[in-house]
């Protein structure tokens, strides 16, 4: 079970497409010329996926000692390796969920359980979520709620807020988000905040692309 994107399973080669197709705010452009040529070169330093690429550019003496033998630019493997790095989603607080009780939220700290990755583990069958559930002294409903929510809390950008936007609108797992069409999610979420006034921030078409991408990358484990 793997509540993160698995960095060995992507090859160079996979990302080189991965990357062409992925929308770019304007701080990565960079990443978007000579995407090829720049990833050839680094499969040519014997670098076969994402993880023996961030073990390369593990920190800035790396990335300097690293630009010297590929001669690719400090700033693009600098940019390179924030980009990998963002598919890794940092985990939401349980407590940050406003439609958790506070109730559950002790009962969950009680047995060490504070955010969306500790709670994954607990999580991923039906057996695991009735064992969950009686150690906790959650409700199974409760439990099933709390399951979705950590699902889409795996999708990049997607913090507490806009999980239980996404579990409100209907597209409540990361496999729903994977499928959905970005037009379509996009009105839901719209329609659903002009009613409920959820959030104040603007999210836009594009970034209902760019929320589908990365739910694209994820493994879905879960059984519901």
């Amino acid at each position: 079970m793997g509540y993160y994107v698995d960095f060995k399973s992507i090859s160079i080669d996979a990302y080189k497409e991965i990357l062409k197709t992925t929308i770019l705010i304007p701080s990565w452009k960079i990443l978007e010329d000579d995407i090829d040529k720049n990833l050839n070169i680094i499969e040519k330093h014997n670098i076969k996926n994402l993880d023996e690429l961030l073990i390369t550019l593990k920190d800035k003496s790396k990335i300097q000692e690293f630009s010297r033998q590929s001669n690719l630019p400090e700033n693009y493997l600098t940019v390179l390796k924030r980009v990998v790095k963002g598919y890794r989603q940092k985990p939401n607080r349980i407590k940050d969920f406003t439609c958790v009780g506070e109730d559950i939220v002790l009962k969950l700290e009680k047995i060490g359980i504070k955010n969306t990755l500790k709670l994954y583990e607990e999580i991923p069958t039906n057996g695991k979520r009735k064992e969950l559930s009686k150690k906790a002294g959650i409700s199974g409903n409760e439990v099933m709620k709390l399951t979705k929510l950590t699902d889409l809390s795996r999708i990049r950008w997607v913090n507490h807020t806009f999980a239980y936007v996404l579990l409100e609108s209907g597209y409540d797992t990361a496999e729903k988000v994977a499928d959905a069409d970005y037009r379509k999610l996009y009105e839901a979420i719209k329609q659903l905040n002009n009613e409920r006034k959820i959030y104040n921030a603007h999210i836009g078409v594009n970034d209902m692309k760019m929320i589908i991408e990365s739910a694209q990358s994820l493994d879905f484990e879960i059984e519901y």
